[in-house]
């Protein structure tokens, strides 16, 4: 059974004449009787009664039409979703992304996508950025959104968001009675920190802003997570410094407050391998490019690194 022959009982049946079908299917009547009784041979069974200049579909036949036009259907369908997988118009990503870009990024990111690519899906991964970096180089995620890194080559960047970090404390703390905070007014206080491990972008950069203004904070806990520093700055176990977007936590009983002397920052990168053949990549990232409003690569200013 052949799927022309199937496509050629249809079109008779549908108009229970053979002239008629052969002139849709652009072909003769002669080859078009051929292609039914070769059909009917092959299943066993009569589907047309073509008895008295007439022609009728037989018990069997109207059973195995509504098959036919089934299997008609989903080729069509299934060549349909082979060419928008192919050409990039659906498919499926898988995106690598930080607890923090997960507070408001990656879900208007996402709610955009939602809208522009709404056949693409998407698999998610919450990871710290050394953990996407193994991912991405493993083949186990298309795309990341990571802290700063050392280029790769074949690894293309994408400077996603710039965010300010600002002091948190909790509500009522003696701090948050000052005018304008600077560094300096952070000596000696207890201080909730990221870990040097698994948070080292924070780390890095909290540690350097301190070093350069000459400030020995009092580190009392190391954590991974913005959340978790949350929680215990609330707890009143000590102060910290967090990216802006942690007030989109509304965790309640938090001053966020900003420094006056300097103007601390941290980025985030949209990171993928140039020789990834996921056809839906490129469609991502041009809507992506679209959505941010920096982009500039580490380093040189590229979006690309080779």
């Amino acid at each position: 059974m052949e799927l022309h022959q199937l496509r050629c009982f249809v079109m008779v049946a549908e108009e229970l004449h053979f002239g008629r079908a052969a002139q849709r299917l652009h072909m003769t009547q002669p080859p078009l009787s051929r292609q039914i009784q070769l059909l009917e041979r092959s299943l066993g069974v009569q589907l047309l009664d073509r008895s008295n200049r007439q022609v009728r579909l037989t018990v069997a036949g109207r059973h195995f039409l509504r098959d036919a036009q089934h299997l008609l259907a989903y080729t069509e369908q299934a060549g349909d979703s082979a060419r928008r997988l192919a050409s990039g118009e659906a498919g499926q990503l898988v995106l690598g992304f930080t607890a923090v870009s997960g507070y408001n990024m990656v879900p208007e990111l996402l709610s955009r996508a939602g809208q522009a690519l709404p056949d693409i899906g998407f698999e998610l991964h919450e990871m710290v950025s050394s953990d996407q970096t193994e991912a991405l180089a493993a083949n186990m995620i298309d795309i990341g959104f990571v802290r700063h890194m050392e280029p790769r080559p074949g690894w293309s960047y994408q400077l996603a968001s710039r965010e300010p970090l600002m002091v948190v404390m909790p509500a009522g703390h003696s701090l948050g009675r000052r005018g304008p905070l600077s560094v300096a007014d952070l000596a000696h206080q207890p201080f909730v920190m990221y870990s040097p491990k698994e948070g080292r972008y924070f780390y890095d950069c909290i540690v350097g802003l301190f070093a350069a203004a000459g400030v020995s904070p009092r580190y009392l806990y190391y954590l991974k997570q913005t959340h978790s520093i949350l929680g215990l700055v609330r707890a009143g176990l000590g102060i910290g410094i967090v990216p802006a977007s942690a007030r989109e936590l509304y965790m309640g009983h938090l001053d966020f407050r900003s420094l006056a002397d300097a103007q601390p920052s941290a980025d985030m990168y949209m990171v993928y391998r140039d020789d990834n053949d996921n056809p839906a990549l490129p469609r991502f990232i041009n809507m992506a490019r679209q959505h941010f409003t920096l982009g500039v690569a580490p380093s040189d200013d590229r979006s690309r690194t080779g």
